[in-house]
């Protein structure tokens, strides 16, 4: 997982490469292996701009406009996420990627027992729209973008942020959200699901139809290849799970008599950026390809802009190692380096400190500096596509696309992703090739600086964002006295109408607006789909 393996001699020459996508790597190349490869200059690569966007999605790349730097943050308290979210925007962060807290991401209050020790430790924690409310104050909701990185109940953030964006006197037409949205990649890679695979694909295909309808700016759901490849996938299963997802999601929509060209426009993805630099470069050229013809022959879109694959490159957090911690913002730099020469919209990258804490903000104000740096400094906006042409990179975008194609067979042969991730097949895989590259790390079949190699030298100590127990007891505090000066006869009566569109298949979005209005909390709408969904019990894998 994220190491390419290297065949030395006795002299430390390299004899053989292979990478973890399978691809074996030649000493050179040339003419000749374009020949080979069947390489067609329109159908393979294209002007920029153009069909099959290989290239770019934009005629001039990065001369027209930079990539969106969006820093993942949030943390403790709605009040100190609100002073981070205000710091990033003041160093030139120009969109907002907000964490959320385990209880939250699972749907419970923070005074449920469930939830001690977890508020507002890896994320803010929100109970209410009071939180909300609290966190984006002064948020400029018309400038500035939001992800909402949640999955099982994202259906209740979106609404959530919707309702406090009007509550502010934004329309819900002006407003731009972005929640990941994607809980079968929780089911393979994460873990933090709730509802069983049938009703929570339906929550997503809710979200999608009601952005559709009401919230023009909206994109519902963010395709999240990102964790898949973290617990273990191939940089070519982590293309091929995203797009198979995708697929599922798109169907779920059509079946409800929806045409795919009137939302998939809106589709958004989260891919990973570690490893081999060369392996990702082609990677995100051939996903930009493959998503392209996909929605072209499968689902017959042929507006141009409806073609995009749009998301964010970024993170790799798993190629950050606790040992020399100070390695881990020169790997930043060059994931960062790799996601652009790549064509990323947006980008994100893991602070050098995240394999031990949530990013303090000398070392999340860093990673930004280093978007900035290859935007303003180095020369990444110079020209569009620098590696085009190259008989490498093109060989090797080619080889990545047959890869990801061939997956994408197999897991349609496995009767779709749905099947897949509801009988364990796909986490079972995945989960043993995470194990099979840890063990390549301690048997030093896979290099990793400063861990199996180079190991001598500092240890510096990395300043930890410690978790603050008054955090939490002010959230609780806050919590109790909501719900004690809110209307409780009004929450009762909307959570009712939600349980009942929950049980008839309606939509469940504008049900969920008005229970955040009412100042439902989360655990009590998530409370009233566990009762009619039921919760998930997850497949043995071994």
């Amino acid at each position: 997982m994220g190491v390419a393996k290297y065949l030395r001699n006795e002299k430390d020459g390299i004899e053989d490469v292979i990478y973890q996508s399978g691809i074996r790597v030649k000493p050179s190349y040339n003419q000749s292996d374009l020949d080979e490869i069947g390489f067609d200059y329109q159908d393979d690569l294209g002007d920029p701009g153009e069909f099959p966007f290989t290239r770019s999605l934009h005629p001039q790349g990065y001369r027209s406009r930079a990539w969106t730097t969006r820093q993942y943050t949030g943390f403790g308290t709605p009040e100190e996420t609100n002073k981070r979210f205000k710091y990033m925007i003041s160093h030139g962060q120009t969109g907002l990627n907000v964490a959320f807290d385990l209880p939250t991401q699972m749907g419970l209050d923070s005074d449920d027992p469930r939830a001690e020790g977890e508020v507002g430790r890896v994320g803010m924690a929100v109970d209410s729209l009071k939180d909300f409310e609290i966190a984006f104050k002064d948020i400029p909701f018309d400038k500035i973008g939001s992800g909402l990185t949640i999955n099982a109940n994202a259906s209740v953030m979106l609404a959530m942020y919707q309702a406090v964006a009007e509550k502010f006197g934004y329309p819900k037409e002006v407003i731009s959200a972005t929640p990941q949205n994607d809980i079968l990649k929780e089911m393979i890679g994460r873990g933090a699901w709730i509802f069983p695979v049938e009703p929570a694909v339906r929550l997503v295909g809710d979200t999608i139809e009601y952005a559709m309808k009401e919230l023009p700016r909206c994109n519902p759901v963010s395709v999240c290849g990102y964790h898949i490849r973290e617990s273990g996938a191939t940089p070519v299963q982590e293309i091929a799970c995203a797009f198979e997802i995708a697929r599922t999601y798109i169907d779920n929509v059509a079946a409800r008599g929806i045409s795919p060209a009137d939302f998939v426009g809106r589709f958004t993805f989260n891919f990973n950026v570690y490893g081999n630099i060369w392996e990702q470069i082609a990677k995100f050229r051939a996903a930009r390809k493959i998503w392209a013809k996909m929605l072209r022959e499968d689902y017959g879109i042929t507006e141009k802009k409806k073609l995009f694959l749009r998301g964010l490159f970024g993170g790799g957090g798993s190629g950050l190692t606790k040992e020399q911690p100070e390695n881990n913002i020169i790997r930043g730099a060059y994931y960062a380096l790799a996601a652009a020469l790549g064509g990323a919209q947006t980008t994100a990258l893991c602070s050098f400190d995240e394999a031990y804490t949530i990013p303090t903000p000398r070392a999340a104000l860093l990673s930004l500096r280093t978007l900035e740096l290859l935007m303003d400094e180095v020369g990444l906006r110079d020209t569009v596509d620098p590696l085009a042409g190259s008989y490498f990179i093109e060989t090797l975008t080619k080889q990545m696309e047959a890869k990801i194609r061939e997956e994408m067979g197999r897991i349609q042969k496995m009767g779709g992703m749905t099947t897949a991730v509801a009988n364990g097949t796909i986490q079972q895989e995945v989960a043993q090739q995470a194990y099979e590259f840890e063990k390549s790390i301690q048997n030093k079949e896979a290099i990793k600086v400063g861990v199996n190699k180079y190991t001598e030298g500092e240890h510096p100590e990395v300043e930890l964002h410690g978790y603050n127990e008054a955090w939490a007891a002010k959230q609780i505090d806050n919590l109790k006295k909501m719900r004690a000066g809110r209307d409780n006869e009004r929450v009762a009566q909307r959570l009712k109408e939600l349980a009942k569109t929950a049980e008839t298949g309606v939509n469940v979005m504008p049900d969920l607006v008005k229970c955040c209005q009412a100042y439902a909390t989360v655990g009590e709408m998530t409370g009233v789909f566990r009762e009619v969904f039921g919760e998930w019990q997850e497949p043995r894998l071994f």
